[in-house]
């Protein structure tokens, strides 16, 4: 099920949808990084931001979340 969330980023608001799971993920993410979800989500969009031709900010969270998940798994 996909959720919209409200997330404010460099002072501003705007929103962001994604499915329950990368939500789930997300939060566990920045809790392990002692982060709240609106630091890592200002953080990945940064990151976005810096290098060209990256996609809607959706997509770079859910990117960051596989990303995460294979550094960990080792692939």
């Amino acid at each position: 099920m996909i959720k919209k969330r409200s997330i404010k980023i460099a002072g501003h608001k705007t929103s962001v949808s994604l499915e329950a799971e990368f939500w789930d993920a997300l939060k566990a993410i920045a809790a392990a990084q002692g982060l709240s979800l609106n630091a890592l989500v200002e953080r990945i969009d940064a990151a976005r931001e810096n290098h060209a031709g990256a996609g809607n900010l959706s997509s770079a969270l859910r990117l960051h979340v596989l990303g995460h998940l294979r550094a960990r798994a080792g692939i």
